[in-house]
């Protein structure tokens, strides 16, 4: 059938609903292609839908010798081996900013609720502490938003989002990038000048080797002992086993992670942290953006099957 497609990943068949209604889904639910169909089935399908994290290499590539497209459900595509696809003439495309909106809000999200300790006074108010003018640590005065300096590690869509947000937040803004941009925020060259500078730095990098663990245990040495942590990107951008050292001897004050080395994350040293949010990858995840993404992929696959270039190549 010309208009198959194969969902390679672990998506829910809510999200997919809008792209079932025109053309027809072979699932894995994230299962090796070759265990949920048969090499038959695999040896039609012409295009595949992946969540941009996924390892998706040329092992799995051959195993679909007509594969055409690859689209990536979300704006990421750092687990496809594009080196394979080029190899392969299969093209590549994503949703490029659809959910950059949606990842901006949750980044700002994390940074108020490690910054103004919601989880703790959640907990205070929940126990009857407040209630009973129980002393706790936890609920001492933080240093407050208003002026505080606030890097951004990445100045693409999301980038941008999150430093527009700050801003509006009257916080200081500074970013690192690969190349400076037409942005009206101050540009560091260097990325441990950047932390640095910083009480807040947010990571907003896309992954890559270039990227991998480049938050290391200096880097958050340079943050300091007043310094927070966000990452909305990917987790291996950040060495958690660094990040965990830096957290517990107090290196740094504070994270907040929606993203981790290993998803999904499982209780941990990390975890046990009283100075750390935590959330399960949910930056992109709202109705709205899911609308922008379905938007995308739709637009990707028909204009692969009409035989006419992605409407949003990953270049």
């Amino acid at each position: 059938m010309p208009d198959q497609v194969l969902v390679h990943s672990r998506l829910s068949k809510k999200l997919l609903a809008r792209i079932r209604e025109r053309f027809t889904l072979l699932d894995t639910y994230g299962a090796p292609p070759l265990e949920a169909f048969s090499a038959a089935e695999l040896s039609t399908v012409r295009a595949l839908i992946t969540a941009g994290g996924q390892p998706l290499g040329a092992d799995v590539m051959d195993t679909m010798p007509a594969l055409g497209a690859i689209v990536c459900y979300g704006t990421g595509y750092d687990g496809v081996d594009l080196a394979a696809a080029r190899a392969r003439n299969i093209k590549v495309g994503n949703s490029p900013a659809a959910n950059a909106a949606a990842v901006a809000d949750l980044a700002i999200a994390l940074l108020l609720a490690v910054e103004r300790r919601l989880l703790a006074a959640d907990r205070y108010v929940r126990s009857g502490g407040w209630a009973s003018s129980a002393p706790s640590p936890a609920m001492s005065a933080p240093r407050g938003l208003t002026g505080a300096k606030v890097g951004v590690f990445g100045m693409g869509e999301i980038g941008r989002k999150i430093a527009a947000r700050a801003a509006a937040l009257e916080m200081q803004v500074c970013y690192h990038s690969r190349s400076r941009h037409d942005v009206p925020f101050d540009y560091f060259a260097e990325l441990a000048d950047l932390a640095a500078w910083c009480d807040i730095l947010i990571v907003a990098v896309r992954a890559g080797p270039d990227t991998h663990h480049v938050i290391d245990a200096a880097m958050l040495q340079r943050l300091g002992s007043g310094g927070t942590l966000i990452n909305i990107a990917r987790g291996s951008v950040v060495d958690q086993a660094a990040l965990l050292a830096a957290l517990s001897e107090r290196t740094i004050a504070a994270a907040g992670l929606d993203v981790f080395e290993i998803e999904p994350h499982k209780p941990d040293a990390l975890s046990a942290l009283p100075n750390v949010v935590l959330t399960p990858h949910i930056g992109g995840h709202t109705a709205s953006a899911h609308q922008r993404m379905q938007d995308c992929v739709i637009a990707n696959l028909t204009a692969f099957f009409a035989g006419e270039p992605l409407v949003y190549p990953v270049v």
